[in-house]
């Protein structure tokens, strides 16, 4: 059976030239970074070159990236390391963090932790495509807001938010701006020397880099408590042991995404263009997020009458790999935060599916896809009695 992946924000497959770059790392100079001996000195030197091609892909100086396991932990040091250094006096009294509704898990159930805490959290809704309010975001600050936290494109729909607006509030109001830009590297040109942006999360396993490790930006001036005690590593601000193979692939992945984002930018967006202009030929089908504000690779859809879970697993008995929503959380069955925050009823959100495109995805791929998804829904339309009833 043919197999088609078109997951790709969930994850994608490590670039051979990172699995090359990598293997040293396992069983040759596979000494611990913080080592003073020529084991340990040559993997430090390894972790600093990543740092290095890390910090260039977004034009900043390598001091302000640190390493840590992935996207969900950048975000978790980010929000906690800033919100740390102001304890909250009394429950529901204590400093002000603004987020929206739609954010990724790891940053809503950080905020659900903190405001358990005693933490005062607002959360922004979002328009229909998925937008925040610039006015209404200006109007939410107060004298006790120490930090904004706004993803950089959402996970889910694709919708891209004004960051540098963002930031720009932000900093007009002497307020902190974290996003959280795992969906958007190798997707969109980000130049954190031009842009006000203090905390960046990234992933590597979305950039064709290897699982278990990301990082987190941060601009030369911020303090923030670390998440974890122990031997002061990455600055004092990260403790653990750094996981040299994977930093390398970081740093790797980080460099090829740079040197192929115009080429990557320009097939993805014919291709989604393409994918998105022949769905929209099936009946009652309606694309989610914002139309033109939207990540490249990204094309999330609802199909009137069908349940989304059932489409999921009919596409992949068919061994098409798609999503329902977040993969983090996708094996739950209810409708989408996301979705829901847009203005969805429930059925509409559980109506929908995502599909992502990447590098290795052709248009013989998607054209293959196409009809496979028809008659998928023309199937469970046909034994649906809602469809019935409206029809």
């Amino acid at each position: 059976m043919k197999q088609v992946y078109m997951d790709y924000a969930a994850s994608t497959p490590v670039d051979s030239d990172v699995i090359k770059s990598m293997m040293p790392y396992f069983s040759k100079t596979y000494g611990n970074p913080s080592s003073t001996h020529k084991h340990g000195r040559l993997a430090l030197q390894a972790v600093e070159h990543a740092r290095k091609q890390v910090s260039s892909c977004f034009n900043v100086d390598p001091e302000t990236f640190l390493f840590t396991s992935g996207g969900t932990e950048a975000d978790n040091l980010a929000l906690k390391g800033i919100a740390f250094q102001h304890l909250p006096k009394d429950l529901g009294k204590g400093p002000h963090i603004i987020t929206s509704t739609i954010e990724h898990p790891a940053v809503l159930q950080t905020c659900k932790q903190l405001e358990a805490y005693g933490y005062s959290i607002a959360y922004l809704p979002v328009d229909e495509t998925g937008l925040i309010d610039l006015d209404q975001l200006k109007e939410t600050i107060t004298e006790d807001t120490q930090l904004i936290s706004i993803m950089y494109a959402n996970n889910e729909i694709g919708t891209i938010e004004p960051v540098e607006k963002i930031g720009n509030i932000a900093h007009k109001h002497n307020v902190l701006f974290h996003t959280d830009a795992v969906q958007a590297v190798g997707k969109i040109p980000i130049d954190l020397s031009k842009l006000p942006i203090d905390l960046l999360s990234i992933s590597s396993h979305k950039i064709y880099g290897p699982k278990g490790v990301g990082a987190l930006y941060h601009t030369k001036d911020i303090t923030f408590d670390p998440l974890f005690q122990g031997g002061g590593h990455e600055q004092g601000k990260r403790s653990g042991t750094l996981n040299t193979p994977g930093i390398v692939g970081l740093g790797k992945a980080c460099e090829l995404s740079q040197k192929r984002l115009k080429k990557d930018i320009s097939q993805l967006e014919q291709m989604s263009d393409y994918f998105i202009k022949r769905l929209f030929e099936i009946e009652s089908s309606t694309l989610n997020g914002h139309p033109t504000k939207r990540l490249v690779n990204n094309i999330h859809f609802r199909f009137k009458g069908i349940e989304g879970n059932a489409l999921h697993s009919l596409l992949d008995e068919k061994g098409i790999s798609i999503a329902t929503g977040s993969a983090c959380s996708s094996k739950k069955i209810q409708a989408s935060h996301v979705l829901l925050a847009l203005g969805l009823t429930p059925e509409e959100a559980i109506s929908s599916i995502r599909f992502t495109i990447g590098r290795l995805t052709t248009k013989e791929e998607i054209d293959y896809v196409l009809p496979i998804v028809k008659e998928s829904i023309n199937h469970l339309r046909s034994i649906s009695p809602l469809w019935k009833s409206n029809k």
